[in-house]
């Protein structure tokens, strides 16, 4: 082995869980998928395969429920608006148009019935095999400028093991979230995971380390999930499948964590779906300097 090789198997595909019901955005999400809800002008679903994809994960599996078929038309090619496209001279939509079907190798399965998180990961494993693979929650959205993802695959194949991406909340927010009890190492932005425990009173958490919607796990993960019995919700958590690995390094090597202290969306809550919006746009350059021009106007004008 050269010094440029990783010790441990290069990652190239990523799962994607998308079978959710939205029913946090109903009426809008009745009849399309929350994953298809716009982000400024594109679905919050292609956000994340864009991630995927410019850390280098090409190999895409979708993890769907009934109803999602939007999601893989939306990957899909679609010959008849790109070709009258093509005939008004619209090169600049056109590419819009291109773009996501040109993103990454996609597949789809269906999850059957909604078991959870760790059900719909237990559900690539087919797919993903003895591979190490990513997991991204299409909640989560995180800044290209601030590349999480790219730096979780670098720890996972220092390392081996599991990663998973944790952000600091307020204590009184840790009961929303996974939490990490945790330890620290050389390396700054990266700690050593002892125990994990899913959305713990805030007097019982162990830190205000927050699991956030990243993961890059070991293929030992789907071993432990088919014997992980339905815990917090009645649904088969992800984190307690970690929790195992994390307390039993033999399994399927050490958990690390990612403290990430960078830009994250969460679209997966009604007010910061907006402030989402509101944020991204004011980002844009094509948008923001009208945007924000009028924003300011119309906050002085409430206020």
């Amino acid at each position: 082995m050269t010094e440029s090789q990783p010790p441990h198997p290069r990652i190239t595909k990523a799962v994607i869980p998308a079978a959710g019901l939205g029913t946090r955005f109903l009426p809008a999400t009745k009849a399309t998928p929350k994953e298809m809800l716009p982000v400024v002008d594109k679905p919050a679903i292609q956000y994340v395969v864009e991630e995927a994809a410019s850390a280098g994960l090409d190999d895409v599996l979708m993890i769907t429920g009934r109803n999602k078929r939007p999601l893989e038309d939306h990957f899909d090619r679609n010959y008849e608006l790109e070709s009258a496209l093509l005939k008004k001279g619209d090169e600049a939509r056109l590419a819009k148009v291109q773009e996501s079907s040109d993103l990454a190798t996609m597949h789809y399965v269906r999850q059957g019935d909604p078991k959870g998180l760790g059900h719909a990961v237990l559900c690539a494993a087919p797919h993903v095999g003895h591979e190490p693979f990513a997991v991204l929650l299409g909640d989560d959205l995180i800044d290209p400028r601030d590349p999480l993802l790219a730096r979780m695959v670098e720890v996972q194949e220092r390392h081996g093991g599991s990663v998973i991406a944790l952000m600091e909340v307020a204590p009184e927010q840790i009961h929303l979230y996974g939490c990490a009890a945790v330890e620290t190492t050389e390396d700054g932005d990266v700690v050593k995971v002892t125990d994990l425990v899913e959305k713990p009173d805030t007097a019982d958490a162990p830190s205000n380390y927050a699991i956030i919607g990243r993961y890059v796990l070991d293929p030992h993960i789907f071993g432990v999930l088919r014997k992980t019995e339905p815990g917090r919700g009645g649904e088969i958590q992800l984190t307690d499948a970690l929790q195992q690995l994390a307390a039993d390094e033999k399994v399927g090597g050490p958990v690390h964590g990612v403290v990430f202290k960078g830009r994250r969306y969460d679209t997966g809550d009604r007010g910061d779906y907006l402030r989402a919006i509101v944020r991204l746009a004011c980002e844009r350059e094509d948008l923001g300097p009208d945007f924000k021009a009028w924003l300011r106007r119309y906050v002085t004008e409430e206020m």
